[in-house]
């Protein structure tokens, strides 16, 4: 796989996790004891949580780029990277707890995608 197709999967995939940690911060300043319309509103309308969305547009236009080069069944495996990311921003960013079984299993992601970064011909 060329090295620029790579850093674009990496874009992407980087860009769907940097949003998903945008909606939790989204959601997490919705009032829990507020109804469940006044939470959707709350939602709706959170800076953080409309700039998530946002960047998975962006994320998705980016990922249309990579599809139209790559096989999809060697691209779509990258995907398990934002398990990775994902798991790195709640532990690092927002302070959530890990256990050696998310460990494990994180790293079998891992090893899943060298394997299919090294299959690509």
């Amino acid at each position: 796989m060329r090295p620029t197709l790579l850093l674009l999967i990496l874009l992407s995939v980087a860009m769907s996790a940097a949003a998903q940690l945008m909606l939790k911060l989204g959601v997490s300043t919705a009032q829990a004891d507020a109804g469940v319309a006044a939470r959707g509103t709350a939602f709706m309308f959170s800076p953080w949580v409309m700039g998530g969305l946002g960047l998975y547009g962006l994320g998705a236009i980016v990922w249309l780029f990579v599809l139209q080069r790559v096989p999809l069944s060697a691209a779509y495996p990258f995907v398990g990277i934002g398990f990775i990311f994902t798991m790195l921003i709640g532990v690092f960013v927002l302070g959530e707890g890990i256990s050696p079984g998310r460990i494990l299993g994180t790293l079998l992601i891992a090893a899943g995608c060298v394997c299919v970064a090294r299959s690509v011909a």
